[in-house]
């Protein structure tokens, strides 16, 4: 399986690549930074040099040839402003889906974060409240294509090390997951097309990642 990973350099998608590459498949991360490529190599990852906000869906289009998927796991990152919060976590999500409806490529994950279905509270941070509205604006957009879209709602991201239980849902109760959970749930919904249509909040729980997958197609 051939996977192109926007945001190939982020925390997650790096987890995802050395999961994808130790099983045998090709992961192919996007990246803006070509001095980031090493890092994807020592992943197992293809770097490809293409910046989301500075290019087009055609040009997009030709690296995700003879994709089977591509995973938006892209985001402005800490410190940006509410510019590229519409730019990046909205704007690139968009721009992937595009090209991937150019490429031919169906199957579409995208990552996005809990608590966007609700407007931001008054007292809200200017940027997280931008940064939830890309998020749900992203949503709406990519999951109106004809496409194979699975969105996953992580709840609060952490480092620690994979617990391999979560709680897989339409709606969860708010809580923390590791890095490492996303990336295998996220390899578990690759494996799982029928998982294709579904919106579903993630945080640690007590289900293995694998029963709490195969639980959405059932």
């Amino acid at each position: 399986m051939r996977v192109v990973i926007a945001g190939g350099h982020g925390k997650i998608a790096k987890l995802l690549e050395r999961d994808l590459a130790g099983r045998g498949d090709t992961p192919v991360g996007l990246i803006r930074n070509p001095d980031h490529a090493a890092a994807l190599r020592a992943a197992g990852a293809e770097p490809v040099v293409c910046d989301l906000e500075h290019t087009d869906a055609d040009t997009l289009a030709r690296h995700l040839a003879d994709a089977d998927a591509v995973v938006f796991a892209a985001g402005a990152g800490p410190g940006s402003g509410a510019d590229r919060k519409d730019t990046v976590d909205r704007g690139a999500a968009v721009l992937l889906a595009d090209a991937a409806v150019r490429a031919g490529v169906r199957r579409y994950l995208l990552v996005s974060s809990m608590g966007v279905d609700d407007p931001p509270a008054p007292d809200t941070d200017d940027v997280w409240a931008a940064y939830l509205r890309a998020k749900k604006a992203a949503e709406d957009d990519v999951t109106g294509r004809d496409l194979d879209v699975t969105v996953l709602r992580p709840g609060r991201l952490t480092d620690d090390e994979p617990g391999d239980r979560i709680t897989l849902a339409r709606h969860v109760p708010a809580g923390a997951i590791s890095r490492a959970d996303v990336a295998r749930v996220l390899l578990a919904l690759l494996e799982t097309p029928g998982t294709a249509g579904h919106t579903v909040e993630l945080a640690a729980g007590d289900t293995p990642v694998a029963d709490a997958v195969d639980a959405l197609t059932r």
